[in-house]
């Protein structure tokens, strides 16, 4: 469904397993760029009724789950990290070039979202099935289905504004790209890196 060209090694859990400190606050701070993500595209485009109202519903829903993901770790008797630069989005978002059309731009906003939202899906459905933790492997199968939720709704948006056929066509040459992205990020202590 997701359609990530390169899946994560299951491996990853292990990093994850010997890391939850800072695996949550890395996933904390995920939730608070998701939450300021959404408020960015209604700042931006604001004569985008539909994606506006979307948009204000997620990041309350974004900004639930950086509160959720905090509370376990108050109650893990930790206290939240710092927030640190993710490398898999700042790679990520040198695929598309600078300077386009606003609607382009837009869509290229779509698309990266989504492939975020995509490869989190991804990620939490192994944390679901793999992590020992069974409080937190029931906690990331709730967060999964979200962020499928997430992920088709960014990229329903992205084919709606932009011209379905080119928008396919960028969505599977983003995909290649975060694949080789995955390739030399995909095992470090961080949720997409």
């Amino acid at each position: 469904m997701l359609g990530l060209k390169l899946p994560t090694d299951p491996r990853w859990v292990n990093i994850v397993e010997k890391n939850i400190e800072e695996i949550l606050t890395d996933h904390a701070f995920c939730e608070q760029k998701a939450a300021s993500t959404a408020i960015s595209l209604i700042v931006s485009f604001p004569e985008y009724s539909e994606l506006v109202k979307e948009m204000a519903t997620l990041a309350i829903e974004e900004i639930s789950h950086f509160n959720m993901v905090h509370d376990i770790i108050i109650a893990r008797g930790w206290i939240l990290g710092r927030n640190r630069k993710d490398d898999y989005v700042v790679e990520l978002l040198k695929f598309f070039p600078k300077g386009s059309s606003r609607t382009t731009q837009l869509v290229h906003r779509l698309l990266y979202a989504s492939l975020i939202e995509a490869r989190s899906c991804e990620r939490f459905r192994l944390l679901s099935k793999e992590l020992k933790d069974k409080e937190l492997a029931a906690f990331y199968k709730r967060l999964m289905i979200s962020e499928a939720n997430h992920y088709s709704m960014f990229l329903r948006f992205a084919r709606k504004y932009g011209n379905r056929t080119e928008v396919n066509k960028k969505w599977q040459e983003l995909l290649a790209y975060e694949a080789d992205i995955m390739k030399d990020l995909g095992t470090k202590m961080t949720i997409h890196g």
